[in-house]
């Protein structure tokens, strides 16, 4: 089964656009892994790297509302994908890029702004890493000689195309 976690990039940003995630110029390439080297190109926040130590160990993104915002396409979640993260975690979520994670086998947890911002306490963390039991719909996020476990709500039908693997893994084991 597929492991939801690991270490975090932290973003702390509300309204993170998919042309900041992917930028529209290469959306021409053939195929998502020709899309890796590009994730958060364009990006700008104080202090970040994509290019980065920090961006290439993670494997779930912290973030504040409206992640995703912009154009409608999968390409967005695609490059998280292959660069091995597994999760977004926000206040909210674009709709379609939402469901595009979901589509996609991946998770994209909403969870209360107080929530979020007891998560960004571990930014300055250098080994913060999050644990997510989609099937439970708890994460646990630790760093430093701390943690803490918060729960999460997700449909049973997003959550089916998590734990499937994504909308094609889902559709082969039903029909």
């Amino acid at each position: 089964m597929k492991q939801f976690g690991g270490p975090v990039l932290f973003l702390d940003r509300s309204d993170i656009n998919t042309d900041e995630i992917i930028p529209a110029k290469y959306l021409t390439e053939i195929t998502k892994e020709d899309l890796k080297p590009y994730i958060l190109e364009d990006l700008k926040l104080p202090g970040f790297d994509p290019k980065g130590e920090k961006t290439k160990a993670a494997r779930v993104v912290v973030s504040r509302a409206n992640f995703g915002c912009g154009s409608s396409r999968e390409h967005a979640p695609w490059v998280f994908e292959v660069n091995g993260i597994t999760a977004v975690i926000a206040e909210s979520f674009a709709r379609i890029f939402r469901q595009n994670m979901f589509n996609c086998g991946m998770a994209a947890i909403e969870l209360s702004a107080d929530t979020i911002e007891r998560l960004f306490t571990y930014a300055g963390c250098a080994d913060a890493a999050i644990s997510i039991d989609v099937a439970g719909q708890t994460l646990t996020i630790s760093g430093g000689a701390t943690s803490e476990t918060h729960s999460f709500d997700i449909s049973p039908f997003d959550k089916a195309l998590v734990l499937a693997g994504g909308w094609v893994d889902y559709a082969d084991s039903k029909y």
